[in-house]
């Protein structure tokens, strides 16, 4: 999948994301035309559910599918090992 990198960058910056990673079939190179694209954001600022639900909604628009959104506290224990070993970086702020 190409992610056009501005638009996401913007998106980022305007939204408190220091880093957001994709996980999923889409890391692993697995989707198909219905996938949706998994995102793992790290914030610098709490995050309401409304304001997570917003930004999920923009990265999809940008992304021109759905896109779901979490954050590693919401990841299930049973599951966040393998996620974050798959998990691929496509923005992380600049220091």
């Amino acid at each position: 999948m190409m992610i056009e990198q501005d638009g996401l960058a913007r998106i980022c910056e305007r939204n408190d994301i220091e880093r957001l990673r994709v996980f999923g079939s889409f890391a692993r190179g697995e989707e198909y035309d219905g996938s949706d694209v998994d995102l793992l954001a790290d914030f610098t600022r709490r995050k309401s559910l409304l304001d997570l639900v917003r930004i999920e909604r923009e990265l999809s628009e940008h992304m021109g599918r759905k896109v779901d959104l979490l954050t590693e506290d919401a990841l299930s224990p049973y599951l966040r090992d393998r996620i974050l070993r798959e998990a691929r970086t496509v923005y992380e702020r600049a220091a």
